[in-house]
């Protein structure tokens, strides 16, 4: 057993994304709250931290404990050993370097700790996810492989990365490594993968083959619609998709031509 999962100690959890961020709570590598989803308010600095501080606040009054630290995740780089959240694309409100950790830790009185979403959700399925799911299952086949790298790829509003080596979490010399989003993409070379990889390409690639302009749809619709679930364009929805897998695969064959890991969507 993973020495986390005999910590009853209870840490206040965020996902922070670029549309919503989900508040939660966890003891010995559990979730033992109901999450709650608030809108980010990513252009309006004020209404952010605010909702940080009320998200966290909300879990709190359901737990029977106090808290022993907080611990989330941001999209994209940052100074995250000192808390400080700067340029972020998909939380505009951010620009020009927020110390983000510092004012939690006046707020709440105790421990912050920052790091990148790519980053803990890899390290997150390297821990207590998929890799020691995969390691047992060749281990109870008789099998004598076992997995210890591993590359960990977040779809969303943007598009994020991770990579595990040996079980070490690699962040590089300035907290930046494995920024998927920033790399090249032969699908569409004059944009970065993420212009190809995120819920915006979806929407916009639909929008493109079936001559719609503003539609209200999100890529749950579009998919539905490409199985025929959903009334629209079934062909466009089709070719949406063709285009994401392709801007996707491209990036995964790239990676894993120069890390020998499992790779892990989430």
């Amino acid at each position: 057993m993973q020495t986390f999962q005999k910590d009853n100690r209870i840490v206040l959890t965020l996902d922070a994304g670029g549309t919503n961020f989900v508040f939660s709570a966890m003891k010995a590598g559990e979730i033992i709250v109901n999450p709650i989803k608030k809108p980010s308010n990513a252009h309006d600095l004020d209404k952010c931290l605010t909702t940080i501080v009320d998200g966290f606040l909300e879990v709190k009054k359901s737990l029977h404990e106090e808290p022993v630290a907080i611990s989330f995740a941001f999209p994209g780089p940052a100074d995250y050993v000192n808390g400080i959240i700067g340029d972020l694309p998909n939380l505009p409100a951010f620009r020009g370097g927020v110390a983000l950790g510092p004012f939690l830790e006046e707020r709440f009185k105790i421990p912050v700790f920052i790091n990148n979403d790519g980053n803990l959700f890899a390290y997150g399925e390297a821990l207590a996810g998929m890799l020691p799911l995969i390691n047992s299952e060749l281990k109870n086949t008789g099998g004598s492989k076992q997995y210890k790298n591993l590359i960990g790829l977040t779809l969303g509003t943007g598009f994020g990365g991770g990579l595990v080596f040996n079980n070490q979490l690699l962040t590089g010399d300035n907290s930046i490594s494995a920024e998927v989003w920033l790399m090249s993409n032969r699908v569409n070379p004059l944009y970065n993968a993420e212009e190809i990889v995120s819920t915006r390409s979806i929407i916009a690639e639909y929008q493109k083959e079936s001559n719609l302009k503003n539609v209200d749809l999100m890529p749950v619709d579009i998919f539905k619609i490409a199985k025929g679930e959903k009334e629209g364009d079934k062909n466009a929805a089709v070719k949406a998709f063709e285009f994401f897998g392709r801007g996707i695969g491209d990036v995964i064959a790239n990676l894993i031509t120069l890390f020998d890991g499992i790779v892990v969507l989430g």
